[in-house]
């Protein structure tokens, strides 16, 4: 990298840093710290979730799936664009009618405060998996574009966002999710996208020398394509980094075709990103480290000063991503555990400071876990596991119908939960099989329990008939 690109990245950072301080203003109570006070019109609010899913994983990921796989390589994306507009079609409405701040909340709401609390430790674990990979995102990036330490790396870039989002929650998010956003469109369809396929000869070089199979959708494999859509669809439609989201609209109508716009573009995103995979394969055929596809492309394809802001553009979505999944937390955190169990005659004022404080503490600790763990992976694929498979039709029934009782959801999620954390330990982390059976027991004890009464049930209908 030269100078100038060194140059464009630092005032990048220190722009989004800028950002998320001013937006800082706007949080005055818990309303504007956790949901931006419920009043994102719909261009702040498709730039604001567009980038919370699409972090680093989706960018340097699908680059490097499209290098090994061709245009099947879209998959992981695609899945968690449909996961995002079956939310918008099928969820958003009736999400809206609750004025909540989690999804454990309306869980509570809908059946009791046992099945809040164990949804928000399922819900607080994934986002706290989701966050610490952030970092370590956040800072390989910088180590390998500036080549500063690792550690040094990963608490400049992580503590750029865990400052901001600190200081003004959801505003602060929003308002740097916005640039992220914009620079992330610019960076890969307007410069990366182009710039590649002319290097690599155009599109019609990629039919002629790229593999017949790079071109089959189904070159990846269905049951890795199954895998992404039972993970990531479903795990994307009841994720608190998500339903957060869905909760700063200022509208309902707002919620729901903002929410499917952005899963629209997730799944155009998820092509532009496979087609650079594509381009590489030719300009690059012996990367040693695929992961490394997309920097690679873009040393090779862009000129200095565009490549600074390319990078800026990746850099862009592991810190929307990171400072979505750090929010998500510390209200999973402070609204459902401590406020909710500990402190629930607190005034406003005190939820603000123990919501801040709560996000202090986990931006400190998921940087600490960042700089001592270098993959936790395969932790993350157990959390999106554990979150589909546990609260997946907890939610959906709760949402649809009546008919299910408490008692079934809270042993629905224990039960489920078991089962899959169990499966992955025999079968294996990449296994879906426990995936499938966590969501089989799931559903079965959740009919079964809301249809056989309890002791106590019986008992007072007994009551009731002498």
């Amino acid at each position: 990298m030269g100078k100038l690109d060194i140059i464009i990245i630092i005032l990048y950072f220190t722009l989004i840093a800028g950002v998320g301080i001013y937006g800082a203003r706007r949080a005055t109570n818990s309303e504007e710290y956790m949901v931006a006070g419920r009043n994102l019109n719909f261009f702040m609010y498709l730039g604001c979730l567009a980038a919370v899913i699409l972090g680093g994983a989706s960018t340097m990921g699908t680059a490097k799936l499209g290098y090994e796989f061709g245009l099947s390589g879209i998959w992981m994306v695609v899945a968690i664009g449909t996961g995002v507009v079956c939310l918008g079609i099928f969820l958003s409405k009736k999400i809206s009618r609750f004025k909540v701040l989690t999804i454990s909340e309306m869980l509570e709401k809908r059946y009791n405060k046992e099945t809040r609390l164990v949804s928000a430790i399922v819900a607080a674990i994934y986002t706290l998996m989701l966050t610490v990979v952030q970092m370590i995102g956040i800072g390989s990036l910088l180590n390998v574009w500036l080549g500063w330490n690792l550690p040094l790396c990963i608490i400049i870039g992580g503590g750029i966002v865990f400052l901001y989002t600190t200081l003004g929650g959801m505003w602060s998010v929003t308002m740097t999710d916005i640039v992220q956003f914009i620079v992330m469109t610019v960076g890969v369809f307007f410069l990366m996208l182009p710039l590649s396929l002319s290097k690599a000869g155009g599109l019609g070089t990629l039919n002629t020398d790229l593999p017949p199979a790079f071109f089959n959708l189904a070159n990846i494999g269905g049951d890795r394509i199954f895998q992404y859509f039972i993970l990531f669809t479903l795990g994307l439609m009841v994720g608190q980094d998500i339903w957060q989201r869905l909760f700063t609209a200022r509208t309902p109508k707002i919620s729901k075709y903002g929410t499917v716009s952005a899963g629209i573009y997730a799944c155009i995103y998820a092509i532009a990103l496979a087609v650079i995979g594509m381009c590489a394969f030719i300009l690059l055929p012996n990367i040693g480290d695929t992961q490394n596809v997309f920097a690679e492309m873009a040393m090779v394809t862009l000129p200095p000063g565009i490549l600074g802001i390319v990078l800026a553009s990746v850099a862009s979505a592991v810190m929307s991503t990171a400072s979505g999944t750090i929010i998500a937390c510390s209200t999973l955190i402070s609204n459902d555990v401590v406020k909710r169990f500990f402190k629930p005659d607190i005034n406003d004022k005190q939820f603000m400071l123990i919501s801040r404080l709560t996000t202090v503490g986990i931006g400190i600790f998921s940087i600490i876990c960042a700089i001592w763990i270098q993959d936790i992976l395969v932790a993350l694929d157990v959390a999106y596991a554990v979150l589909s498979g546990a609260l997946f039709f907890p939610v959906i029934f709760g949402l649809f119908t009546k008919k299910v009782n408490a008692r079934a959801a809270f042993y629905s999620i224990i039960l489920s939960a078991a089962v899959i954390l169990a499966g992955l330990g025999i079968q294996g982390i990449t296994a879906t099989d426990p995936i499938i059976y966590g969501l089989a027991v799931s559903f079965v004890s959740i009919v079964l329990l809301s249809f056989i009464p309890s002791k106590k049930a019986k008992g007072e209908a007994s009551v009731r008939v002498g």
